[in-house]
């Protein structure tokens, strides 16, 4: 047990001239790699290959159950956060990145051996299970640190390190396609030489960081900082235990704000490739569909530190007035920018979307230290993540299920009209995605009402100076 003492708490509490700066690297080495999970789809195709090789065969996985294991992995993040959230806060960081990092890593070398002998519930169980455990650790543990370095600038801290998970699929996604096009052969395709390579770099990078973080010693505040002496309106200066914090509609709230701003989002995300050029046929190549999937990707990271560093300034809750109101309008707008063949304006709308939608994961965390304290931040951001875990499977379903069911209709009336099939198909595509994005623009009208009714918690929620135990008891 000697050596595992070095990742308790303990063992991690900064000494006097540690510069907080070192803190932001440490929670990128986490975010950087976990933010992988964003480009697992360049897998899909692949290993719906893995005994056709150039193409499928009647005994290789579908596209629609290759589909569950991005979904498997988003669920076990937000489970994981939610049940081990205390854990984290007790811990402290250092554990908690070295569990993540052998789980996210572990994740991989298990989907590596499903891979091999062909079992896709292995993959489940690897990638979508233990990986899905070590991102939900690796996404929470990061950002309740820098909160508790940066109380003068939370959401700028928070920005800083989920624009590492924004941003890690642009890392992943070529690197990913180099490796596999590096192991491949004529008789087998690189996806589990690719596994193994991925687990074994990102478990040194997450290492790192857990080796580099530290924790602010008790009492400690940054040079010039004066916390309020009283909390201003939805900003207070008092704590609510964690488990205090679930009974409160405040978060509950917060909750629908996260989980219909993400849905929104995330459905899209996962499908950019493929609309871009079914919405705009002959015009979007799949090269140039890949360049707008990069562009997504810049713009889903860059949006997390803007947003969140803007949310320094006006507040959380205008922030996220702002993205709700500009998301519905360009929501609504799309069908009409796609139909009227402005490409420009379609594909600038969705940079703003994509952007907002990751300013939405950056800038939570702060609205949570905001309404609820700092001391269990961590612990409340982990039950709240559960909303990503229902919006990872509710946004894909929407997209595609109504994408599939607008084309099977669109085509059965075509040909009803005597078109041809391979015609009727290509219009029907082309307003496969109209519905759902007069859906998502209503998803995100529910988010603006649920946040326009966020109040101040009330002060009976609020902790005094009692103990963990005796909050307990409380709670």
């Amino acid at each position: 047990m000697g050596f595992l003492s070095i990742l308790d708490r303990s063992h991690s509490v900064a000494k006097p001239g540690f510069s907080r700066w070192m803190v932001p690297p440490a929670a990128l080495c986490i975010h950087l790699c976990i933010g992988q999970v964003y480009a697992f789809s360049v897998f899909n195709l692949p290993m719906s290959k893995l005994i056709g090789i150039t193409k499928s065969a009647p005994d290789d996985w579908k596209l629609t159950d290759l589909g569950w294991i991005f979904s498997i992995a988003i669920f076990f993040l937000g489970f994981s956060a939610a049940v081990l959230g205390r854990w984290v806060e007790e811990g402290g960081p250092r554990r908690t990145m070295f569990t993540a990092a052998l789980c996210f890593a572990g994740g991989f070398l298990i989907s590596a051996f499903g891979v091999s002998i062909h079992n896709l519930w292995i993959v489940y169980l690897g990638y979508g299970v233990l990986g899905g455990i070590g991102l939900g650790l690796g996404y929470i543990s990061p950002v309740s640190t820098l909160i508790k370095w940066f109380p003068d600038r939370p959401g700028m801290a928070t920005g800083m390190a989920i624009m590492g998970f924004g941003g890690g699929a642009m890392i992943a996604s070529p690197l990913s396609v180099w490796l596999m096009s590096r192991f491949s052969t004529p008789e087998h395709v690189g996806v589990a030489e690719t596994f193994v390579i991925l687990g074994l770099v990102y478990a040194f990078f997450m290492l790192v960081g857990s080796a580099i973080v530290r924790v602010p010693a008790p009492g400690w505040k940054p040079e010039g900082f004066v916390p309020a002496v009283q909390a201003t309106k939805l900003v207070t200066n008092r704590d609510v235990y964690v488990y205090q914090a679930l009974k409160t509609p405040q978060f509950w709230l917060i909750w629908i704000v996260l989980c219909m701003n993400v849905t929104a989002g995330i459905g899209v995300l996962g499908q950019a490739s493929a609309m871009s050029q079914e919405m705009f046929p002959g015009r979007v190549t799949a090269a140039a569909a890949g360049g707008f999937v990069g562009l997504l990707s810049i713009f889903n990271m860059a949006g997390r530190f803007f947003w969140a560093s803007t949310s320094d300034y006006i507040g959380r809750k205008n922030t996220y007035f702002v993205f709700f109101v500009l998301g519905i309008v360009l929501y609504a707008l799309v069908p009409y920018f796609a139909g009227a063949g402005n490409l420009a304006l379609f594909i600038l709308s969705f940079l703003i979307i994509i952007s907002m939608y990751g300013g939405g994961f950056a800038t939570v965390p702060a609205y949570l230290k905001d309404m609820f304290g700092t001391r269990y931040v961590g612990a409340i951001h982990g039950w709240l993540i559960t909303a990503w875990s229902v919006a990872g499977v509710l946004g894909p379903v929407l997209v595609n299920y109504i994408r599939q069911y607008q084309i099977d209709s669109g085509v059965a009336k075509a040909q009803a009209e005597g078109v041809a099939l391979a015609q009727a198909l290509v219009v029907a595509k082309a307003h496969a995605y109209n519905v759902t994005m007069y859906i998502m623009a209503g998803l995100l009208v529910v988010g603006f009402i649920a946040n326009f009714l966020i109040r101040a918690v009330d002060d009976r929620h609020h902790m005094e100076l009692e103990t963990v135990d005796d909050a307990v008891g409380v709670a």
